[in-house]
C-alpha cells in the first residue's frame, strides 16, 4: 500500500509511477549521497580549487522549471555559507537563453551548475553553448538523473566540469518532477555547502520523510473533502522560493484545474491577497527559524481572520499549539528528538507534503498523475522551443 492505495488501484489510475517516485524518496536521498561518496573529495576540490585561483568567481545554478527551481531554494544558504569572492545565483536557462547577454559576462569567472532530470531539454543545452562562446573562464557542475543525456555526454573529456549523477530511480518517468528535484538539491548542497550533510543528519532527514509519508495521507484526504479551486503557498526566504514548487506540482498534476501560486509571507499583502475567495487554501511553510517565523505567523493570524470561507494549512518542523489555533489543518513535518538544523532541511520535508497533495488532488478530480495532460499541453521533456543563433 501507498498512500492508502494499492498498486493495482495505482496502475489502473495511471499514478503508479507518481506515487512511487514521491514515496521512494527517503531510499534515493540516501542511494545519492552513497553515489557521491567515492569521488566526494575530488568533486569538493574541483570546486575549492577553482574558488581558490580566481578573485571572483560567481556560481550560477541553473535549469529550467522544477530544475531552475532548486537552484532557487538552495542559493540564499549556499550564499550565507560562502565567502564574499564566490556569490550564487540562481536563473533560469528559459531567461538565459533569451537574454544572453544580462547574464553571461566574459571577464567574470562562472562555475555553471545544470540541473536537469533528462539531460536533454533544449534551453539547457543551448545555455551551456552560449555560456561556452561568450565566458572566457568557463567551469561546469552537471547534476543529472540521465546517465545518457546530451548534459552529461558533452562534458565526459571535459577537463574543466564534472558529473554528478543521480540513482537511476530519481529519473522520474511521470510527468512531474518530485524525487528528481529533492535528489539535486541534496547533491547540490552536499558538494558546496561548508557544513557537509553528515550520515546522522541524512538519517534523521529519511527518518522524517518516511514518518510524514506514512501519516499524511489521512489529513491530505480530509483537506479533499473542501472543494477548493485555488491554492497560494507562502513562505519566508528559502520556504518562499519552494512555494514556487509547490505550486508548480499542483498546477502540473491537475492539468491546471486548480489554480495554484506562490508568493512570500511578507509579499502575499501587496496585491496577490486578492486571489482570496470562497474556493481557496492558503498553505503557510512556517520557517523555523525564530525571528522569521514570527513573519509567517503574522499572515497566518491574518488569513485566519478572513472571512471569505477559504482554509488555512500550516506546516510546521514540530506541534505549534499558537499555528494550531490559526489553521484549519497544522501539519508538522519532524517526528524525531532532534531539531532540523536549516530551512534547507525543512523544505525536503514540506515539499514532500506538496508532491502528495498535488497527486491526491488529481485524483480526486479523476485525473491521471503519470500523464495529468494527455493533450499534450506540456510534456515530460518539454517540446517546440527554437533556438535562434546568436551574435555577440
Amino acid at each position: 500500500m501507498i498512500f492508502n492505495m494499492t498498486t493495482d488501484v495505482l496502475k489502473e489510475k495511471n499514478a503508479i509511477h507518481t506515487a512511487g517516485e514521491i514515496y521512494q524518496q527517503p531510499d534515493v536521498w540516501q542511494e545519492t549521497m552513497d553515489m557521491i561518496g567515492p569521488n566526494y573529495e575530488s568533486f569538493r576540490t574541483f570546486v575549492q580549487d577553482i574558488f581558490t585561483k580566481h578573485e571572483q568567481v560567481q556560481v550560477m545554478l541553473t535549469g529550467a522549471g522544477t530544475s531552475a527551481f532548486a537552484g532557487d531554494t538552495l542559493a540564499p544558504e549556499l550564499n550565507k555559507q560562502t565567502p564574499g569572492h564566490v556569490h550564487f545565483v540562481a536563473v533560469p536557462t528559459t531567461d538565459i537563453v533569451s537574454n544572453p547577454k544580462e547574464y553571461l559576462f566574459p571577464d567574470v569567472p562562472t562555475i555553471m551548475v545544470s540541473f536537469a532530470r533528462s539531460g536533454n531539454s533544449p534551453e539547457s543545452l543551448a545555455t551551456v553553448s552560449l555560456a561556452e562562446e561568450i565566458i572566457n573562464d568557463f567551469y561546469q557542475v552537471v547534476i543529472t538523473c540521465n546517465k545518457d543525456g546530451q548534459l552529461a555526454k558533452n562534458i565526459q573529456e571535459d577537463a574543466n566540469s564534472i558529473t554528478l549523477l543521480m540513482p537511476e530511480k530519481s529519473n522520474d518517468q511521470s510527468l512531474a518532477m518530485t524525487s528528481s528535484f529533492t535528489c539535486m538539491v541534496l547533491a547540490a548542497y552536499a558538494l558546496f555547502s561548508k557544513k557537509p550533510l553528515a550520515n546522522k543528519t541524512l538519517q534523521q532527514l529519511t527518518q522524517n520523510a518516511r514518518r510524514l509519508l506514512d501519516s499524511v495521507t489521512e489529513t491530505i484526504d480530509d483537506i479533499l473533502a473542501f472543494p477548493f479551486e485555488r491554492v497560494v503557498y507562502l513562505g519566508s526566504g528559502i520556504l518562499s522560493e519552494l512555494a514556487h514548487e509547490a505550486s508548480l506540482k499542483m498546477l502540473e498534476l491537475t492539468g491546471g484545474k486548480v489554480v495554484a501560486m506562490h508568493e512570500s509571507s511578507l509579499g502575499f499583502r501587496h496585491g496577490p491577497k486578492s486571489v482570496i475567495n470562497e474556493q481557496s487554501i492558503i498553505v503557510v511553510f512556517v520557517s523555523q527559524d525564530s525571528y522569521t517565523r514570527k513573519y509567517d505567523i503574522d499572515i497566518l493570524r491574518e488569513v485566519a481572520a478572513d472571512d471569505s470561507g477559504m482554509k488555512v494549512i500550516a506546516l510546521t518542523e514540530t506541534y505549534d499549539e499558537e499555528v494550531a489555533a490559526l489553521a484549519d489543518w497544522l501539519i508538522p513535518v519532524r517526528s524525531t528528538n532532534e531539531a532540523l538544523k536549516s530551512d534547507l532541511y525543512l523544505a525536503l520535508l514540506d515539499i514532500i507534503f506538496a508532491q502528495t497533495f498535488a497527486m491526491k488532488k488529481s485524483l480526486d478530480l479523476g485525473l491521471t498523475p503519470d500523464n495529468p495532460s494527455p493533450d499534450g499541453v506540456i510534456n515530460r521533456v518539454v517540446k517546440g522551443v527554437t533556438i535562434h543563433p546568436f551574435n555577440a
